[in-house]
């Protein structure tokens, strides 16, 4: 048998630390996608409604896996016992100074909204449309919601209580507690009503593709191919973004306190986006795409076409891996399965590189000079997602189990060690992130 008995023992010796959400639950979800798709294919359903049923079909297998499969509404990082059931007047006043707080901070998020008109042009107007649809039956579900947990909550005290306190002026709180409420929803509110905006169009391309085209045109066929890595991995982020609760074990642990994170990730999207056309880091003219230079080379483009499908599917794949949980800037469980066993931040590096493959910014359609200066501005926006994997290192080194996978990495991630390799640092000397992550 081709079985290496020390290997084995290696493997034993230093196992991967425990993932916070398992490999079962990305797939239930990728399966619930794929069978709605295939439905809305085959029926040629490609509007908004279409796109947000995808998320439906998506969410749903994940939350019974989780909840029947994994348990996860179970584990003690819930904070819910679920054998308490507190008086209701000993939780009643709680409940009551939170549901303040949280309705003080959605009717801020809503007052943003509806100040800043970026968020009623182009697509975003459908992303207030759904939260305007569904803001009546979140406020009302909540009363009940609060109710019912903070009697089996073990701290029912938490940020959105801690602001209601304030407010009401009956007890002291931590000014801590308030602001990393603030920064949770902060988080939400700008990140969920962006991946609304996106749902419709990249679902809509991929239904409506056709057929004749796609089987006889291998560009198109790579171009198809691609769009479905984004639906996919739209469809999780969104669903991520939804499904922040504690009852799923899928709550904001904490948002990144450091004013560096949240520059670095903000300037990656709209509207502060610098990389779009005629922003500072637009790195496009002067150039054209993979196609346009390997157009007269079929090998070459297809082994590119392939390679760019490739990216996008471990793009994809590393949005997958998150199951329900995935959120900029925010920790909600440290993942150490699928692609993070092999990188520790797979979606910047696989996004770069797709970035490069199919820019190929070193060609030019001008002159050297264009070529020159799209090579560098494509450079300084990889910069920015190792800046952006930095300070997310920061943020999670705060958790000694986000230490214990950085330093597993450090000795068994083939990304780190090719690195280290390369930069003929020892493959044995690892650093805790910890002692050296801090700004």
């Amino acid at each position: 048998m081709l079985h290496d008995p020390a290997l084995a023992r290696a493997g034993a010796a230093d196992p991967r630390p425990p993932s916070a959400v398992s490999t079962g639950v990305g797939i239930a979800g990728l399966a619930g996608l794929l069978a709605w798709v295939a439905v809305a294919r085959w029926f040629k359903m490609d509007g908004p409604l279409s796109a947000l049923t995808n998320l439906v079909a998506c969410g749903v297998p994940m939350v019974l896996w989780s909840v029947f499969v994994d348990k996860v509404h179970r584990r003690p990082s819930t904070g819910i016992d679920w054998a308490q059931n507190k008086p209701w007047r000993e939780t009643f006043d709680i409940s009551l100074t939170k549901l303040a707080g949280l309705w003080v901070t959605w009717v801020g998020i809503a007052l943003i909204y509806f100040t800043c008109r970026f968020y009623w042009t182009d697509r975003f107007a459908f992303s207030m449309s759904v939260l305007g649809a569904v803001a009546p039956f979140v406020f009302i579900g909540s009363i009940p919601y609060v109710l019912y947990f903070d009697r089996k909550l073990v701290e029912p005290r938490d940020g959105a209580w801690a602001l209601g306190a304030w407010m009401m002026g009956t007890e002291r709180v931590e000014a801590d507690a308030i602001y990393s409420h603030l920064r949770s929803w902060a988080v939400k509110a700008f990140f969920l009503a962006f991946m609304l905006a996106i749902v419709p169009p990249g679902f809509g391309d991929f239904i409506r593709a056709d057929w004749a085209v796609i089987l006889t045109n291998p560009v198109a066929l790579a171009n198809w191919l691609i769009t479905f890595m984004f639906v996919i991995d739209v469809a999780f982020a969104t669903v991520g973004y939804v499904l922040t609760m504690r009852p799923l074990d899928a709550h904001i642990r904490s948002a990144t306190p450091y004013a560096a994170g949240w520059t670095a990730a903000l300037i990656c999207y709209p509207p502060f986006v610098l990389m779009d056309a005629g922003r500072p880091l637009d790195y496009h003219p002067g150039t054209a795409d993979w196609t346009h230079w390997l157009g007269n080379y079929p090998v070459l483009m297809a082994i590119d076409g392939a390679l760019l499908v490739a990216l996008t599917a471990v793009y994809a794949w590393a949005t997958v891996a998150f199951g329900f949980r995935f959120s900029n800037l925010t920790h909600r469980g440290i993942l150490t399965h699928g692609p993070y066993a092999i990188t520790r931040h797979p979606a910047y590096l696989s996004k770069n590189l797709f970035w490069w493959l199919s820019t190929l910014p070193f060609l030019t359609v001008g002159s050297w000079v264009d070529g020159v200066r799209a090579t560098v501005l494509l450079a300084v926006v990889s910069g920015i997602y190792f800046w952006r994997a930095k300070t997310e290192e920061w943020h999670l080194s705060a958790d000694p189990d986000y230490v214990s996978y950085w330093q597993w990495m450090e000795r068994n991630g083939p990304v780190p060690l090719f690195f280290r390799w390369l930069s003929g640092r020892p493959i044995n000397a690892g650093v805790p992130v910890a002692s050296k992550a801090r700004p």
